[in-house]
């Protein structure tokens, strides 16, 4: 685990009065998706934010609308709730220009039977001579008014000043760089926030059967016996870039940035649709952010197709030969396995594979398949050592790297996965002149 964190801060308001950009403030950051269109925001979300050497976490929420009875709005309210019981402080978020809402007065009836410690920001204050418009906010009961502007920045130092006096310290430690950073994509509408459940056991992510309702990238923190996972739930990913416009476009962003900063991703599949192209799109997109790669299968039970047939279409496509696992979150089975295979690639992911083991593989090499040659020049393969981790990094030694053909290159690559079993982990070779 890294450094201890001083506590937790839950951001709340009402949709479009400025959370996120509040917290992309605050953390120096634009992880928060910001959008004109209100209610971009929809579940919890958290991030690690800085201020004079002390860190803390900061939880973005939906917006929170308690009188609409939509269910997702519902899931929101739920969700911010959640929120609340967890922080040690909450800052409660009012558009100072729309003055004090009904929307206002019920969050802030929320939060004065909580009995947590609020600071109430008065936001979209642009200029010193607007101050006087958070007056009315006294009304709320909460406390002073704190006049800021998140789009602006003004106020955000001495907010961040009082954040940090206000906060207990001896929280939680942030999370080290041991634990195992698990990403889940996949098209809009297969299963991966329903996923995410199972694998918690408690409704941490909105799940909804209308297509595109997780927007951000979502971290979850699960500690499994010894090993510490942090779960990223991501928006759907849509392959043709003309289906993706506004909110979906910085969203796809946010899930391929999630991707970037993961160690493995699970493939999430609609078992019961079978395998799509996008679905190969996805899996290359995992493997081009150097994610390890686990296929899951969701909706098995529903499912008509074989896993043989499935098994040979992915093998014949995506070049990091990814294992499968079959799941149903509604039934469980497979659930428990999930975190299983994840960590096992885990530790291929981060494995060094000691020199002598790497270079009588390179001698098994040459004997088994001649490499190539021109001109009469034949490409000699002469020693190799891996470089790096995180994913694995390797560096062969030949006599002219000019000899090396895309093919054989091809081959190679897939003898040392299949050698040292690292299907699905993105291996990456570089041929080089020995010096």
């Amino acid at each position: 685990m890294g450094q201890e964190l001083l506590g937790r801060v839950a951001i709340v308001g009402y949709p479009n009065v400025g959370k996120s950009t509040l917290i992309n403030r605050l953390t120096a950051t634009r992880a928060a998706v910001v959008h004109e269109t209100s209610g971009v925001t929809r579940d919890r979300k958290e991030l690690v934010c800085e201020w004079n050497g002390k860190r803390f976490a900061i939880v973005d929420t939906g917006g929170v609308d308690v009188v609409d009875v939509s269910p997702v709005a519902r899931s929101i309210v739920d969700q911010a709730r959640l929120a609340i019981e967890e922080a040690d402080l909450v800052l409660l978020v009012v558009d100072a220009r729309a003055g004090v809402t009904p929307g206002d007065e019920e969050l802030a009836a929320i939060l004065r039977r909580s009995d947590k410690p609020v600071l109430v920001l008065a936001n979209k204050v642009d200029e010193p001579a607007n101050e006087a418009l958070t007056h009315e906010f006294h009304r709320l009961g909460l406390g002073e008014p704190v006049p800021i502007s998140a789009v602006h920045g003004h106020g955000s130092g001495d907010l961040l000043d009082e954040i940090v006096s206000r906060l207990p310290g001896g929280g939680e430690a942030e999370i080290g760089e041991e634990a195992i950073r698990v990403a889940i994509l996949g098209r809009p509408n297969v299963g991966k926030s329903s996923l995410l459940n199972a694998l918690l056991g408690q409704e941490r992510v909105i799940v909804s059967d209308v297509p595109g309702t997780t927007r951000d990238a979502i971290d979850t923190v699960f500690q499994r016996g010894e090993q510490t996972f942090v779960l990223v739930d991501t928006a759907g990913l849509r392959r043709k870039r003309h289906q993706r416009q506004g909110i979906e476009y910085y969203s796809e962003l946010r899930a391929l940035e999630a991707a970037e900063r993961a160690d493995v991703a699970l493939v999430l599949i609609d078992a019961s649709e079978g395998v799509v192209e996008q679905d190969l799109a996805i899996a290359d997109v995992a493997r081009r952010a150097d994610c390890s790669t686990l296929v899951v299968l969701s909706k098995w039970d529903a499912s008509t197709v074989a896993l043989e047939d499935v098994r040979a279409r992915l093998d014949g496509r995506l070049r990091q030969r990814p294992p499968l696992i079959v799941t149903s979150a509604k039934s469980g089975r497979g659930i428990g396995r999930v975190l299983d295979r994840a960590a096992e690639l885990f530790e291929k992911h981060v494995r060094r594979i000691p020199t002598p083991e790497l270079n009588r593989f390179v001698t098994e090499l040459t004997a088994s398949r001649e490499p190539p040659s021109r001109r009469g020049k034949r490409l000699n393969m002469l020693y190799a050592t891996q470089t790096g981790v995180r994913p694995p990094r390797f560096r062969f030694f030949v006599n002219d790297p000019t000899l090396m053909t895309r093919d054989y290159g091809y081959w190679v690559e897939n003898q040392l996965r299949e050698r040292f079993e690292m299907q699905g982990v993105p291996v990456s070779i570089d041929f080089v002149r020995r010096s």
